[in-house]
């Protein structure tokens, strides 16, 4: 007879089953496929599977189509991490002050409600937004006498209206967590530094952005990480036009896979977007663990 404690194990292991065939069925096989279908080529129509090697790897890396789409890909990071986390940053030092309540939470509300809405819901109102002859921008721009902008249409133009887009969509996520991380600076030691005369400039790069820069990192981390699987903005907003001017690594590889119908050719260009992603993490372990090491010496 099993005792007491085999049963509450064998229990708990039933409780995170259905978490694991989920993570099994969705995660590891897919990933587990990806892997043999980037050193094959597949036929559609006979499931004939055919090994090639590295020739995937060699059509992908030799493709400048792939490279103008790696470019606009961090391009896209670039910009976006700056708007997400810098304004995020800013708005919750703007916040991280004596706030009636009341105001403080309508504050909370306006600018993570964007974060709760479908992305492909906002991309399709702010393709409204931009368009050139209705949309509500160029309009106001109109009355102010400045001429219409192609903001979707023009390839210098495209991918800063993604940006923008991006950023007020996704600025409020970043603004909740910094103000949270604000909140738990030690007041004393701000108490301390305002009692011996330090400017908020000092109280700022000497006190809080040290204190909570493990959450900056984190922040920045997150926002490269989600930039480096952009598509369903860019899919909706431009369609990775107007030529490749705002083609993604995601876009580049749903294309070869689906549209084109080379899934080795798309596994592959997968395996190099999960190996980048995993060279982010790693520096992102890195740098926090140095940092640690820095404040205990």
């Amino acid at each position: 007879m099993a005792t007491l404690r085999t049963r509450e194990i064998r229990a708990g292991y039933l409780f995170i089953l259905p978490a694991y065939a989920l993570y099994l069925a969705f995660l590891l096989i897919p990933l587990i496929a990806a892997m043999g279908l980037s050193f094959a080529q597949m036929d559609r129509l006979s499931w004939t599977i055919d090994w090639v090697g590295g020739e995937n790897f060699d059509w992908v890396f030799s493709d400048p189509r792939f490279w103008t789409a790696f470019g606009n890909t961090f391009y896209f990071i670039s910009m976006s991490v700056i708007g997400n986390v810098g304004l995020g940053l800013v708005v919750a030092l703007a916040l991280d002050r004596a706030i009636p309540g009341p105001l403080l939470y309508f504050f909370r509300l306006a600018y993570f409600l964007p974060v709760l809405v479908s992305l492909a819901f906002v991309s399709f109102i702010w393709k409204f937004l931009y368009s050139t002859d209705l949309g509500i921008i160029n309009y106001y721009l109109r009355q102010l006498g400045i001429p219409n902008v192609p903001w979707l249409t023009s390839s210098s133009m495209a991918m800063i209206s993604v940006i923008i887009m991006d950023v007020w969509k996704n600025m409020g996520f970043f603004v909740i967590i910094f103000l949270a991380a604000l909140q738990g600076v030690p007041r004393n030691l701000i108490e301390a530094a305002a009692i011996d005369g330090a400017r908020p400039w000092v109280v700022l790069t000497r006190i809080k952005v040290p204190f909570i820069a493990p959450v900056i990192v984190f922040c920045i981390t997150y926002a490269t990480i989600g930039g480096l699987q952009v598509f369903d903005s860019i899919k909706i907003l431009t369609n990775g036009g107007p030529g490749d001017a705002t083609r993604s690594v995601v876009m580049y590889m749903v294309g070869e896979a689906f549209d084109l119908g080379d899934l080795g050719t798309g596994a592959a260009s997968a395996l190099i977007l999960l190996v980048t992603i995993g060279f982010v993490i790693a520096c992102q372990f890195g740098i926090v663990g140095f940092m640690r090491r820095r404040r205990k010496a």
